[in-house]
């Protein structure tokens, strides 16, 4: 026996005791089967959410007073120098409450689909049963006079035609003096001087986010437009952000509107759907998920909470429950 093969032979017993037992568990949790992250159902997050948000005024709201006076000198030493009424300002500073802030609570749903794929690229408008606290300022485009001014007097904050259009791109009327448009469907070829200016902004108006009417439908979309129709779109991850409500909305109101949005996102859901990168993979075969991840969070949390997407699945029958699944 040559001493190469008794070396292995000698080596064998000792790669027992180093290895220690080769069929006990790993202790570490590698990347390829990470952990699974906890979640919460919605109504449990929504909860927890409302509840961060009060503890947060709180403390703001305690910051705010105790630093009242040095606040309201440093100011009053700022005015001083403008030779503006010191005295006014300190009885009207100390008079006024604190004011709170409302924060916007949002939904990041991640779905599994692929934007650049033909008909994965999601996009639409929804009215909120409550709304989404928000109010926005809209330009309507429109050759009849008589609708352009009832749209002015409605709240608009500009109306017209190709009036409006020369207006827009001469720099007369500022881009940044509007959030929203709408538009007849016999403007929608003209705006074509204009589009490098509403494209990027996401102004064009387009037939997916609702925002081309006739005359006699236009006061109509003007008002759910201001009063805070929600648009939404996914993005290049197939992820749809919509903020679904404010703080102050209350755990009822906010339970309704994501009910809401739910229920739209499981309408538009596409015949095919997925992220695979090769013919025949990630298609929506059988058992594929729609629905992948959900976060809530708002506009001052230091992190979002992860969703049960059992609780909101329209097709789950612990839709929009607190249980534990």
């Amino acid at each position: 026996m040559t001493s190469k093969l008794l070396g292995r032979i000698l080596i064998l017993p000792r790669l027992g005791g180093a290895f220690g037992n080769l069929n006990q568990t790993r202790s570490y949790i590698s990347r390829a089967h990470p952990k699974p992250e906890p979640t919460t159902p919605i109504e449990e997050a929504l909860r927890e959410l409302l509840d961060t948000i009060r503890a947060n005024n709180e403390k703001r709201k305690n910051r705010w007073e105790s630093n009242l006076e040095k606040r309201i000198e440093q100011r009053a030493a700022y005015l001083a120098s403008r030779d503006k009424n010191v005295e006014e300002f300190r009885k009207e500073a100390k008079e006024k409450p604190y004011r709170e802030m409302d924060e916007t609570i949002s939904l990041a749903l991640a779905l599994n689909v692929d934007p650049r794929k033909p008909g994965q690229s999601l996009r639409g408008s929804i009215a909120l049963p409550h709304g989404n606290g928000k109010t926005f300022s809209v330009a309507v485009f429109t050759e009849d006079p008589a609708t352009a001014q009832a749209a002015l007097d409605a709240g608009a904050v500009a109306a017209g035609g190709q009036s409006l259009v020369e207006s827009i791109k001469n720099g007369t009327t500022p881009i940044t003096a509007f959030q929203r448009t709408l538009a007849t469907p016999d403007m929608v070829s003209s705006l074509s001087p204009i589009a490098r200016l509403l494209g990027p902004r996401g102004l064009m108006p387009n037939p997916k986010l609702n925002t081309i009417h006739p005359n006699e439908n236009m006061l109509e979309a003007l008002a759910q437009q201001q009063s805070g129709l929600s648009n939404y779109r996914t993005d290049k991850s197939g992820i749809i952000r919509l903020g679904v409500g404010r703080g102050s909305f209350g755990l009822e109101k906010l339970m309704d509107n994501i009910r809401e949005f739910m229920n739209e996102v499981q309408g538009i859901k596409p015949e095919s759907f997925g992220k695979g990168k090769k013919k025949g993979k990630g298609g929506a075969g059988k058992g594929a998920k729609y629905y992948l991840k959900a976060y809530l969070s708002s506009t001052q949390s230091a992190k979002g909470i992860s969703v049960d997407m059992k609780t909101l699945d329209p097709t789950s029958s612990f839709f929009m429950t607190s249980e534990n699944v």
